[in-house]
């Protein structure tokens, strides 16, 4: 029988209400629509619950986040989370070699 961990899990989206209708629009069952007031807290429940692979959350979460849940959220690889940006406009961009790096453990290098 498979690990616990190795089991596929479900995506948990977390975000402004845009976002939320957005992503219950192309049929995801588990969106919070969260507000500055309750998103650190949600975004604990949802990193701390087992049954979830994946969390999406708005970028706008991010900078209310301490530094050790950050540091937690890129490390964690069950759930993989994955910041996206806010409907409002403001982001910040990962690079794809910062993503491999987080994700893989492994540096691209641009010089091969």
């Amino acid at each position: 029988m498979p690990e616990a961990s190795a089991l596929p899990g479900r995506t948990v989206v977390l975000g402004e209400r845009e976002l939320a209708i957005g992503f219950r629009l192309i049929g995801l069952k588990d969106v919070v629509e969260v507000t500055p007031e309750t998103s650190v807290a949600e975004f604990q429940r949802a990193i701390n619950d087992d049954r979830y692979s994946l969390l999406i959350a708005s970028q706008s979460i991010r900078p209310r986040l301490s530094e050790t849940q950050r540091t937690h959220a890129d490390a964690s690889l069950r759930p993989l989370v994955v910041f996206v940006p806010t409907p409002s406009g403001g982001y910040e961009v990962e690079s794809i070699s910062a993503l491999a790096k987080r994700v893989l453990g492994v540096t691209l290098d641009a010089a091969n």
